[in-house]
This record gives structure tokens, C-alpha cells and sequence, in this order.
């Protein structure tokens, strides 16, 4: 593991985001947190927001244990708020809330309120600081993001296939589309850092065929490569068979199994990975306490299927898997925008 004392170079990165969300002198700046946090993050985020002469203030709150449910991972949305109205209040009342909890709020319950009240929200992803250190965000990341939020919603249908034998058709229409590139500056929104990738949620009854997780693909929620080839066939939304031999496959079935959901078999969201900057090798480097794997949902070029909640379904549930693919072809109506895992200019 690496040590978290703070260094230079990390807290110019987290300046660096902070003013590419248009924090200045006099703003009030929300750092938020629970008892798991990482203490790095909630220090750096102090740190850089007042070195801009932002008026900052930490809530931190109690984490938050289930210990009737299966652990929860990658799931996106922080159990810690708990509804508190005078925490609510406080995170919307804020110019920018940091996000530092451990699963973020971006499905949280409460997150709508918050950006209501006109608090603009940067998670920043449970990772070790150097990571978010090499994926600050350059100059070309959200004009790249934005024009391909505009191909998904102007298209009808995504068409992922590959080599190891995907052949996944994701209908879009009614599907809410959308994207981040690692900040934000506008009043009521929320992004993620690191960001780079362009996603979907698709309507109820879209998504049908087979998707196929080979070697080396990556099941998020268990922060693994698969050493052997795992075959979900979905239809209408839902994982209905998960076939494969080996250890792989036998987690996946057991840890979705454990949930007693049949929403947890269901498609959350679908998308691409747009960030150059971002490796799908980096989850090698580090202990899994030190990953969070942000990363590899934005490497350029992964197809990346989400299994859990999707609002737009009407579909809720903490049973998520978030599973980046290599090696897939990604056409919109056709028109190849991934090549082979490979992004097409």
C-alpha cells in the first residue's frame, strides 16, 4: 500500500478540478464524508478548496452497515445521508458539495433534492490520490464526452458485439443518456472524477441477446480480471442464464443469487469508455482498499454492461455488478463508434 501522507502533487490535482468547477474566492464548499472515508480525500479536498478562498466545511457521518444483507459494493448510491433533512439542506445550500463517501451519492435517494437547492456535486471516487493524480481532466476529455452523449440520444439502437461471441442489441428509445468528464461548473448537476465515458439507461424491455465476458474482462464489483470466460444471455433486461465453469462464474452467480432480488439480474446502465489516459492494467498495481476502479469503467474503448438499479426502469436494488469489456465493436444505428476496443476518431 502506498502511504496517504499528503503530498504536492496531489493537492495540485484536486486544485486543478476544483477550478475547473469554477470554485472561487468566497463560495461555500462542502466536504462530505463518513467514518470509512479516506482520510486523504476529505484532507485534500479541505486543502484545495481553501487555497481557492472557498468557505469550507465538513459533514462527516456515520457509515452505514446492513448486516442482514450481502456486502455492497460499487453500487453508487451512499446509504449515509438517511434522509436527514438538516444534512439535505445543508449539501444544497452549498455552492459545491466533494463527495468523498465511499460509494458516492450519484443514485443516492437524496441526490435529487440536493441538486434542486442548486449545489453542483463532484464525487471524487473512493481511490488512492495518485490515481486521481494521473486522470485529472484535460481540455479535450468533455468536448469528446458531450459529442457522444449527442450520438447516443440521437440513435435508436446500440449493437455490441465481439470476437469471443457478444451479440448484445440494446434498444434507445425512452433510454435517458448521458455522460461526465471529471467536474462540473453548472448550478444543479453532478460528475465524477476520474470521468471519460458515455452511458445509457436504457427503458424497461430494451436490452436482449448474449453478452460474453472473456479473459481479462473485469467484474468491478469483485475488483478481478477473469481468468476464464463467463456467458450471461439477457432477455428482455434480465440475466437469465450465467453460464461458465470455474471460479469466475461461480461468484458472479453466487453473490447476484444472494441478493433474492430478480431485479439484481437486470440491466442498470450500458456505455463506452472515452478517457485515453485511463488503463485497464492499472487494477494490477494496487491493493483492492487502494481501488475503487473508476478507472477501468473509462479506459477508452471498454464496453461497460451495469447489472442493478436503473431509475429509468423503474428498477431498484443494491445487487450491481459493473463488468468493463475489452475487444467489443459498438455501433450506434450502424455507425461504428468502437472498433474492436478500440475507439473510432
Amino acid at each position: 500500500m502506498l502511504q496517504e501522507t499528503i503530498e504536492p502533487a496531489w493537492l495540485d490535482a484536486f486544485e486543478s478540478v476544483l477550478r475547473r468547477c469554477a470554485v472561487r474566492a468566497g463560495d461555500t464548499v462542502c466536504v462530505l464524508g463518513e467514518s470509512q472515508s479516506r482520510p486523504a480525500l476529505l484532507e485534500l479536498s479541505r486543502l484545495a478548496a481553501a487555497r481557492l478562498g472557498a468557505q469550507v466545511f465538513s459533514l462527516v457521518l456515520p457509515s452505514a452497515f446492513s448486516p442482514d444483507l450481502p456486502v455492497a459494493r460499487s453500487t453508487g448510491a451512499s446509504p449515509v445521508l438517511r434522509q436527514l433533512q438538516p444534512v439535505v439542506s445543508a449539501l444544497a445550500a452549498s455552492t459545491l458539495v466533494l463527495d468523498c463517501t465511499v460509494e458516492g451519492l450519484m443514485h443516492a435517494p437524496e441526490l435529487p433534492a440536493i441538486l434542486k437547492g442548486g449545489a453542483r456535486v463532484l464525487y471524487v471516487s473512493n481511490e488512492h490520490p495518485e490515481a486521481l493524480a494521473r486522470l485529472v481532466p484535460d481540455d479535450a476529455l468533455e468536448p469528446l464526452v458531450k459529442d457522444h452523449i449527442k450520438r447516443l440520444r440521437a440513435a435508436h439502437e446500440m449493437h455490441v458485439t465481439s470476437a469471443a461471441g457478444t451479440d448484445l442489441r440494446i434498444g434507445l428509445a425512452g433510454a435517458i443518456c448521458g455522460g461526465n468528464w471529471g467536474y462540473t461548473a453548472r448550478p444543479g448537476t453532478m460528475s465524477h472524477w476520474p470521468g471519460g465515458l458515455a452511458l445509457a439507461f436504457p427503458a424497461a424491455g430494451s436490452v436482449n441477446g448474449t453478452l460474453v465476458l472473456a479473459e481479462g474482462d473485469v467484474n468491478l464489483t469483485f475488483k478481478r480480471y477473469l481468468e476464464r470466460p463467463i456467458t450471461l444471455r439477457v432477455e428482455n433486461d434480465y440475466v437469465t442464464r450465467i453460464e461458465g465453469a470455474g471460479t469466475d462464474a461461480e461468484l458472479m452467480r453466487s453473490y447476484i443469487a444472494a441478493w433474492g432480488d430478480r431485479e439484481a439480474y437486470a440491466v442498470s446502465h450500458v456505455g463506452y469508455g472515452l478517457n485515453a489516459r485511463a488503463r485497464w492494467d492499472s487494477m494490477a498495481l494496487y491493493d483492492k482498499r487502494d481501488f475503487n476502479g473508476t478507472e477501468l469503467r473509462a479506459f477508452a474503448g471498454n464496453f461497460l454492461y451495469s447489472t442493478g438499479a436503473n431509475e429509468v426502469a423503474g428498477r431498484h436494488t443494491l445487487g450491481h455488478f459493473d463488468l468493463p469489456l475489452r475487444g467489443c465493436t459498438v455501433r450506434l444505428d450502424g455507425a461504428t463508434v468502437v472498433d474492436a476496443g478500440v475507439l473510432v476518431a
